[in-house]
């Protein structure tokens, strides 16, 4: 993946299990991914359930000095500095982009941490290694087997009992019709111009009891990326600031993204953001 200053394992379309033509930041406006559209307004957060999730996620993790941590694509860092807060053992990183790795590797680094290149489906670490894995915003947007693989190297990396944290998109109610499925699947791919693959939260627990995986705490939170109150929460207010300015200097830009945020706001009542922890058997 091509840096992605997101701290997302979102691909570029058409890789790793994305079926969307191959699409990158230099990209027409019309076309560029969702996640290269807003690093160009330079919004820096892009979780379904926001900086407040993530910091949830993390705080029921429990990290601490006996943990050996493993952060499958760490992006700009943002989750791995929480997570290095808890003194852990170790911190690792794993990137599969040099560009990306190098970004991370600036920001783990002097807090102890390290970055390895590797893709989140064969990563280059050793059996059990891990006490923690975490995997941010990155499943919703593999295919069904890229999926399945994710998790189950998640679950090779860790020791009995360790847990695995992921913080991706749902679909909602559990008995949402297929068809509807189908419609919100189609309009937000659409729209976003990356693949979009959001589960039940019955489906991303059985993906996950698949793998050996027990899920032992589970967390939600509305779907809100490109509400106002969600930006300055995330972004801070002088950088929600800069990504407005930049928006209203933007004209196609800006329209791109009111067009998402019109997806999101019609689908508001079936999509939202869940966090999950399961541990090894």
């Amino acid at each position: 993946m091509t840096s992605d200053p997101l701290g997302t394992d979102a691909p570029p379309a058409g890789t790793d299990g994305n079926d969307a033509p191959h699409l990158g930041p230099d990209a027409p406006i019309e076309k560029m991914p969702v996640n290269w559209l807003l690093a160009r307004l330079g919004k820096r957060v892009l979780r379904p359930g926001g900086r407040e999730l993530t910091e949830k996620l993390v705080a029921s993790l429990g990290v601490g000095p006996p943990d050996r941590v493993v952060e499958l694509a760490p992006g700009i860092g943002q989750t791995a500095r929480l997570l290095l807060a808890g003194r852990p053992d170790s911190y690792t990183g794993v990137e599969r982009d040099p560009g990306a790795a190098a970004e991370s590797r600036a920001v783990v680094e002097p807090l102890g941490g390290v970055v390895v290149e590797g893709p989140a489906q064969h990563v280059p670490l050793d059996d059990a290694c891990a006490t923690v894995v975490v995997g941010e915003a990155m499943l919703t947007m593999q295919n069904p087997a890229n999926k399945a693989a994710i998790v189950a190297e998640a679950a090779r990396l860790l020791a009995p009992g360790g847990r695995y944290a992921i913080h991706e998109l749902c679909l909602r109610p559990d008995d949402l019709p297929e068809a509807v499925e189908g419609e919100l699947v189609a309009d937000l791919s659409r729209q976003t111009h990356v693949s979009t693959r959001p589960l039940r939260a019955e489906d991303w627990r059985r993906l996950l009891d698949g793998a050996g995986l027990e899920v032992i705490e589970e967390h939600r939170a509305p779907m809100r990326l490109l509400s106002a109150t969600r930006v300055v929460s995330d972004e801070g207010a002088g950088n929600a600031l800069a990504t407005a300015m930049r928006a209203a200097r933007d004209a196609p830009a800006r329209r791109r993204v009111m067009e998402i945020r019109a997806a999101f706001n019609r689908w508001q009542d079936h999509i939202e953001a869940i966090a999950l922890i399961a541990r090894r058997r």
